[in-house]
């Protein structure tokens, strides 16, 4: 496969004929000729072969389709054709239906941000609108550990509706809080009687590059009357955070909790095997059951078979820095989850993949609706382009780009994947952006529903909502990388389709 060619342009056209003057001598014209402009698909071709080879879409989308090309000069007319990669990619390769798949330039910062290290001010939060307006008003929903935002007077369930003196509107949101602005001023509110009004308070906010957030925020063990409930509240399904879930569900299993409130309201997703170890955690490392299964495109499910199926696990695996620890499962046969509109991917694959099992009770709000899974791919064609942070010097150094499409839809042990727009809860209650309460705290709105629940003691407290915190975007949301489900039962087989499927 040939990386470079030259698209030759002549401008200038040599005339052969000779004008005679009579009184002068000949003149011939002179030839002008343009710099050859040299063409670079090296992107494109690896973007092709990427989706041809994994993308759960390919046989819908005609440019990608086996037969495409008779030839080999057809298919480089066809990358040389589209100069510009990004286009290339959205606008010929895409499915039209693809809500999820997203791509970079530099795959550093893509698998930096991927695995929870990203430029930063710490601050998450939830945006909304003021009534039917056009104005919209934003509320901290926590602030991530050793960030920015950790260093300054903000907290959970403050209030801003501007940012350097500029009031927030649908218009401009995306350009004040998720611009190049590395820091800005949030301008500050209160409520009071329902109302959101101006005050005279400012926090200025910088991002930090490397900010790596701890996805664990809050855990411990609630004593209420007879019941001992374990509450843990996890942000990210990160790599290598196994270990850690481990430790707190053997303090759980210790301290003999009766029942669990799995808190994940805020949980956008992540790795699908860390999804494997909290759910065989919670229910049981029964290995002959299967937690989950991918579907993928027709050509590897035929390549892949039975590595499709993702089983519960008994240990916490030796992948990125676990150490194979027999897993502390509390064998529950019921679980109550906190999740709202603002959990995705990893976090309903775990509430879809226990419930063949064990009674999931989920509290909060419908779900996003993301039963698809991705996978990480750069330029590395001898291990199939899956990208490995061990095999960074084989990536083509001519080629930093990144993808990370969807290649599969998920489903449960019992064949269920019919979820993309979202699970629907069994008790629903939105947040009180008038009374967000303390994360982990027994009076906590969501929390204390969960606890009614588990005690069937009616509270003698209202749970009726004032300001719903009905989210038009968030500090999570808006970014679609957040929302993941990271499938890495391929990237340990010997099968490379990118060989296989030539």
């Amino acid at each position: 496969m040939k990386k470079y060619f030259l698209l030759l342009l002549i401008i200038g056209l040599c005339f052969g004929s000779c004008k005679k003057d009579d009184d002068g001598p000949i003149v011939e014209e002179e030839k002008v000729e343009e710099t050859p402009e040299e063409v670079n698909i090296v992107v494109q071709n690896f973007m092709w072969q990427t989706l041809n080879a994994y993308y759960f879409w390919q046989e819908d989308v005609p440019d990608l389709a086996d037969d495409r090309f008779a030839t080999q000069s057809e298919y480089e007319d066809y990358l040389m054709d589209n100069p510009d990669p990004e286009t290339f990619l959205t606008d010929e390769l895409l499915f039209s239906e693809d809500r999820f798949t997203f791509y970079s330039n530099d795959y550093k910062e893509l698998t930096n941000f991927i695995s929870g290290i990203a430029k930063s001010n710490g601050l998450e939060f939830g945006l909304s609108r003021i009534g039917d307006t056009d104005d919209v008003f934003g509320y901290v929903e926590y602030i991530i550990k050793n960030s920015n935002a950790a260093t300054k007077d903000i907290e959970r369930g403050d209030v801003f509706i501007g940012v350097d003196g500029t009031r927030l509107t649908l218009n401009n949101f995306r350009d004040l809080l998720f611009g190049d602005n590395d820091t800005y001023t949030l301008n500050m509110a209160t409520i009071e009687n329902n109302i959101i009004s101006p005050i005279n308070a400012e926090v200025t906010l910088t991002k930090e590059e490397g900010l790596q957030e701890d996805p664990i925020l809050v855990n411990k063990v609630l004593t209420i009357g007879d019941k001992k409930i374990g509450y843990l509240m996890y942000n990210q399904f990160q790599a290598g955070s196994g270990e850690e879930l481990n430790q707190i569900f053997g303090t759980f299993k210790n301290q003999n909790i009766s029942d669990l409130v799995l808190d994940l309201r805020y949980n956008s997703g992540g790795r699908g095997t860390t999804a494997t170890i909290l759910a065989s955690l919670i229910y049981a490392p029964n290995t002959e059951e299967l937690f989950f299964k991918t579907r993928y495109n027709a050509k590897l499910q035929e390549l892949f078979g039975e590595d499709a199926n993702n089983n519960f696990v008994s240990t916490t695996g030796t992948n990125d820095g676990n150490t194979g620890a027999t897993l502390n499962s509390l064998n529950l046969n019921k679980v109550y989850i906190l999740a709202t509109d603002a959990s995705a991917s990893a976090s309903e694959l775990v509430m879809v993949g226990l419930e063949p099992y064990i009674d999931v009770v989920h509290i909060g709000s419908t779900t996003t609706g993301k039963n698809e899974g991705s996978l990480t791919f750069v330029d590395d064609p001898d291990n199939g382009n899956i990208y490995s942070r061990e095999r960074e010097d084989q990536i083509n150094p001519d080629n930093q780009w990144a993808l990370q499409p969807i290649i599969s839809r998920v489903e449960n042990g019992a064949g269920f994947s019919d979820y993309a727009d979202g699970l629907i809860p069994d008790i629903e209650l939105v947040e009180d952006v008038a009374n967000l309460g303390m994360l982990g705290n027994e009076n906590e709105p969501l929390l204390a529903r969960a606890i009614q629940e588990i005690t069937g003691v009616s509270a003698k407290r209202s749970f009726n909502v004032q300001i719903p915190g009905n989210l038009i975007s968030s500090s999570k949301l808006f970014d679609d990388r957040r929302s993941v489900l990271i499938l890495d039962n391929i990237k340990n087989t010997s099968k490379n389709p990118l060989g296989a499927l030539k």
